[in-house]
């Protein structure tokens, strides 16, 4: 009996504390390749600062602030295979501060997706993917991704698709593109198909039909190692990571109730989304509170109903809703998303009941914690942070508010055990009596690895 398919959560996620030196800091440790990192300064008053691959380096959000993405040199400046350099941020790199990163794997360096070709006829035959309403549209293929373009259906009978630097291919005076480029069977028959791994450094490509102009469209090759999703009833670009349930999704919005893609494969059980364009408050979406309700990732509120958010829908397998709001679809802005699904052993999103003691109530993970994030719902409470790095010891006593840019306390809140964990105060940050709290935690290890081997408590 297989308990969990990861053994080892620090190669999903993992926590990484630095001390600051004012100047370029080269900080290893992490265990891998991030594809979002979430920086703050314990020591001082600092913001909270975001960064992930689908933006780039230098690019941040700020996690209690409603500011847009954000642009400085200073910052977080490059990954690296087993950690980031920081440049002189007093907020992110203070001399002599304590430093404390989150760190998440999403797609990571090498993704993959397969699209379902199919021709439509759309003001002449045009290509269109996975069966969206739209044609010839735009991909997202990032260097080192692998991409299968499945032309087995029979409207491709006749109709090739190939890759291009000139757009329209060679009826545009062009040529085939070729480096990383296989194919297979014919158009229109089972197993047929085009596949191209996007080279380093691959120029902005075209696909097109070799037997007809017009039906094509532009493919871009960014380093973002993201991929073009057309699941929801907008075009999404998403890094996920199925095996450790964590996908970034950005999207462009607009101002309509829509669902957005994920790529995930199961359903995210919380989405914080927030509008890059324009300084607006973080939306997050809880399968807790469901879609005619938000929390605010910058604010203490606890669940405000306005089905304007996400349109009162529920995430999916495949899609999450957004509304009509500015904060969680702002119209022709630029949208980002984090979104995390529940993965036995490794990570668990879900809610308990505060029940106002120190002997408060025990919530059961099934691994131990690295990681947790404790909310009030049902009253305006801060976003409290908890690590095992921290606090390597119980009672897990340091934090830092997630919705706040003040520097780290400490408090008795909880126990990180072997297979979850304990409240041990009666404070409200975690244990008002009748108190709805929602959690995000993350795994150190699993209770139960993949060959039946228990964890021990701290």
């Amino acid at each position: 009996m297989a308990y969990t398919t990861i053994n080892n959560g620090k190669i999903y996620f993992n926590t990484k504390l630095f001390t600051g030196n004012g100047g370029t800091n080269n900080v290893t440790g992490v265990g891998f390749n991030s594809d979002f990192t979430w920086i703050k300064n314990r020591n001082t008053t600092g913001n909270h600062a975001l960064f992930d691959k689908i933006n780039g380096v230098e690019k941040y959000f700020n996690a209690n602030a409603n500011y847009a993405l954000a642009t400085s040199a200073p910052t977080l400046q490059a990954w690296s295979s087993d950690g980031f350099t920081i440049g002189s941020s007093t907020d992110l790199n203070g001399n002599g501060n304590g430093i404390a990163t989150w760190n998440w794997l999403a797609a990571g360096a090498n993704p993959s997706n397969t699209y379902v070709v199919k021709v439509v006829s759309d003001g002449g035959n045009k290509y269109r993917f996975d069966d969206f309403g739209t044609s010839a549209v735009t991909l997202e293929i990032s260097e080192g991704g692998t991409f299968t373009f499945d032309q087995s259906d029979s409207s491709n009978n006749g109709h090739p698709l190939r890759f291009s630097t000139t757009s329209n291919g060679t009826h545009g005076g062009g040529s085939e593109y070729t480096t990383g480029v296989t194919t297979n069977g014919t158009p229109g028959q089972a197993g047929a198909y085009t596949r191209i791994t996007v080279a380093a450094s691959a120029p902005t490509l075209y696909y097109y039909c070799t037997q007809h102009s017009g039906m094509g469209g532009q493919a871009n090759t960014p380093v973002t190692n993201s991929f073009s999703n057309f699941s929801g009833t907008i075009q999404s670009n998403i890094s996920p990571n199925t095996t450790s349930g964590f996908s970034l999704v950005s999207w462009n919005g607009s101002g309509s109730a829509a669902t957005i893609g994920h790529g995930l494969g199961s359903q995210p059980q919380i989405v914080f989304v927030k509008n890059a364009s324009d300084d607006a408050s973080w939306s997050v979406y809880t399968v807790d509170g469901g879609g005619g309700k938000g929390l605010f990732l910058n604010e203490s509120n606890g669940y405000d109903s306005d089905s304007s958010y996400f349109n009162n829908g529920t995430a999916s397998t495949t899609t999450f809703p957004v509304g009509t709001a500015n904060i969680s679809n702002g119209s022709s802005d630029s949208m980002m998303a984090y979104c995390f699904a529940n993965v036995k052993g490794f990570s668990k999103i879900g809610s308990y009941t505060g029940n106002g003691n120190v002997d408060g109530p025990f919530i059961f993970t099934g691994f131990k914690p690295a990681f947790l994030v404790i909310k009030q719902t049902n009253s305006a409470r801060n976003w409290i942070m908890m690590d095992a790095k921290r606090s390597p010891f119980n009672i897990v006593t340091k934090y830092l508010k997630g919705n706040t840019s003040s520097a780290e306390e400490t408090y008795n809140y909880v126990d990180f055990l072997s297979n979850g964990f304990k409240c041990r105060d009666n404070d409200t940050g975690a244990n008002a009596s009748g108190g709805s709290y929602l959690y995000l935690a993350f795994a150190e290890n699993p209770f139960t690895s993949s060959t039946g081997t228990p964890v021990t408590a701290r």
